[in-house]
């Protein structure tokens, strides 16, 4: 059985539709969720929940006992997925995660994700997320390439969680967005909660939403495109990526958040996580560690560059 526990927004919100924003990144639809609740697997402080329209308050701590099959002993590891550690000691482990994949499993991918890469390394990993998420202490995109932490022990699991809520890691993105943005350097700051008409996206919205800062400075402008350097000050779900697009300038390539008339590419979005610098919660060492652009995101780096001579 995998256990989930979850805070409540600072917002009343029916159980239902609170847990649809919630459980973003598992991929559960609201009708599995009122199945949950029907048959019990859901608590609100301490005390079980069986109908949806429950309203949750602020400061609510919710358990989600999730009885579902999704872990088939056969499937859990996958020695056919390639793991670039690129760092590694006793305590945690930075992955330099590949294009197209998902970090941890949800009802429509069991099998083929970073964690099941994971488990067939035969790696200890840290416990505190459960089943589904071992070691797991923050995420990438599935279409996000780039460095990903990763705990072995629940003491070091939950140091990284506080210094992630506490923005003492650093993290830098590469991405190259649509348009040629003027300023060398700017800072968007714009709340992002769920869209209101599409619920598979996130948007700049004031409804249900949570601040968001994100800061950029131009590394190099091409023709029609700029390669940007991004630092988030918030970890809001795929905040690079609607914050660029609500100052009209998409990632390019987002097959979610682009511009429709895009010639779009299998690679994905042009978004890479290539550095990290953090200070090592058990030893104290201080960390830097850069992670190379992937070939396809170098040649069309490449490809604008020649553009900008024709």
């Amino acid at each position: 059985m995998n256990k989930i526990t979850l805070n409540s927004l600072n917002t009343t919100l029916r159980l239902d539709k609170l847990l649809v924003e919630l459980l973003t990144s598992y991929d559960y639809s609201r009708s599995y969720i009122q199945k949950l609740i029907k048959e019990e697997c859901i608590s609100v402080n301490d005390q079980i929940i069986t109908n949806n329209n429950f309203l949750v308050k602020p400061n609510s701590e919710i358990v989600i006992n999730i009885k579902d099959p999704i872990l088939d002993p056969n499937l859990v590891k996958n020695k056919d997925i390639d793991l670039d550690i690129i760092y590694q000691d006793d305590d945690l482990l930075v992955i330099n995660k590949q294009n197209n994949i998902t970090v941890h499993p949800s009802l429509n991918n069991t099998n083929n994700t970073i964690v099941n890469a994971l488990l067939a390394s035969d790696v200890e990993l840290s416990s505190i997320n459960g089943e589904l998420r071992p070691g797991i202490v923050h995420r990438i995109d599935k279409q996000t390439t780039g460095l990903l932490i990763v705990a072995k022990n629940d003491k070091t699991h939950k140091l990284l969680s506080e210094m992630f809520k506490n923005h003492q890691i650093y993290k830098e993105y590469l991405a190259i967005v649509t348009g040629v943005i003027k300023p060398n350097k700017g800072l968007i700051d714009a709340p992002i909660g769920r869209s209101q008409t599409d619920r598979k996206k996130m948007s700049v919205t004031a409804k249900n939403s949570k601040q968001a800062i994100t800061t950029f400075e131009v590394v190099e402008r091409f023709f029609k495109n700029t390669l940007v350097k991004c630092q988030i000050q918030t970890g809001r779900t795929h905040q690079i990526r609607v914050h660029f697009n609500y100052i009209n300038h998409p990632v390019l390539n987002d097959l979610v958040y682009g511009k429709k008339h895009q010639e779009f590419t299998d690679f994905g979005q042009y978004l890479h996580a290539y550095k990290l610098k953090f200070t090592h919660p058990i030893t104290k060492k201080e960390i830097e560690l850069i992670s190379p652009l992937p070939k396809e995101f170098d040649d069309k780096i490449k490809e604008l560059r020649g553009e900008n001579n024709d």
